[in-house]
């Protein structure tokens, strides 16, 4: 993952948070940036606070719409080539109790956290295995190593995409590819995630959203920019996974050494904030 010319990296959900820390540090150390992402704003953001602003091509797209995805992904590889670096960071949240949600709630998180990362994988990882070099990012969540309170339909779609990101890794390690797989676990990362997340239907009128924003503010210690800096250290390395800060570290050790004791402990531990969705 050394920037030699020409260095492509892909990333979504590049319009904010992680995805914007990324873009920024890849165009600092030299690569040439793809950054994707539904909110054209941010995007345009992204590339103009960047300190390489030349280095980062922005396009609108919608991890959602398969045949959109398929349709960039011509683009780029007929532009640049295969991707040296896929990066599936494009994501939302959603908050609510299993029985206020409605189907078309868990579907919508469904669809961009999982599906958009199938989708995209798919359709760069073909050109990427024609050249048998390249790695393949997808960020999941500490919500995708164990469950929390009111946080059902994104605990889902966190462990579906680990689960597809693991499968995906021992396929090409079975075939002898070139092309590396990580799996992101981020803890708690100061973006605009909760702010910008959706409630559940039934309970839209009942959570006070500032009140989960300050408690989550209070709880999420790590940068966007320490995220991103572990993020590519580790697809560097070829890591096979990858826990993004304290709280992360924490909370896998203590699920792989005291599995039956964690739930209750989360349950205590977040009780305040599940009282507020």
């Amino acid at each position: 993952m050394s920037p030699e010319a020409p260095s492509v990296a892909c990333i979504t959900g590049a319009g904010s948070g992680i995805g914007r820390a990324l873009a920024h540090r890849l165009a600092r150390d030299g690569w040439r940036v793809l950054a994707s992402d539904v909110d054209e704003a941010g995007l345009d953001e992204t590339r103009r606070l960047s300190d390489d602003p030349d280095r980062i091509e922005t396009a609108p797209l919608d991890v959602r719409d398969e045949d959109a995805v398929r349709s960039h992904a011509d683009t780029v590889v007929s532009a640049h080539g295969a991707p040296d670096l896929l990066i599936n960071n494009a994501g939302i949240a959603m908050s609510g109790r299993v029985w206020e949600m409605t189907s078309d709630d868990i579907r919508q998180i469904m669809d961009v956290n999982y599906w958009g990362v199938v989708h995209c994988t798919q359709a760069f990882l073909p050109a990427m295995m024609a050249r048998d070099r390249g790695s393949v990012v997808n960020v999941s969540s500490i919500f995708g190593i164990v469950g929390f309170p009111a946080m059902a339909a994104y605990n889902s779609s966190k462990f579906a995409v680990r689960g597809f990101t693991e499968c995906l890794r021992m396929e090409l390690d079975l075939l002898g590819s070139g092309v590396r797989v990580t799996c992101v676990h981020p803890g708690g990362v100061a973006t605009e995630i909760v702010v910008r997340q959706r409630v559940a239907s039934l309970r839209e009128d009942a959570v006070d959203q500032e009140l989960v924003q300050e408690e989550f503010a209070r709880r999420a210690r790590t940068t966007p920019d320490a995220a991103a800096r572990k993020i590519l250290r580790a697809a560097r390395r070829g890591r096979r996974r990858v826990l993004v800060g304290l709280d992360a570290r924490l909370i896998d050790t203590a699920q792989r050494l005291l599995a039956s004791w964690v739930q209750p402990l989360i349950v205590r531990a977040t009780r305040k904030t599940s009282d507020l969705l």
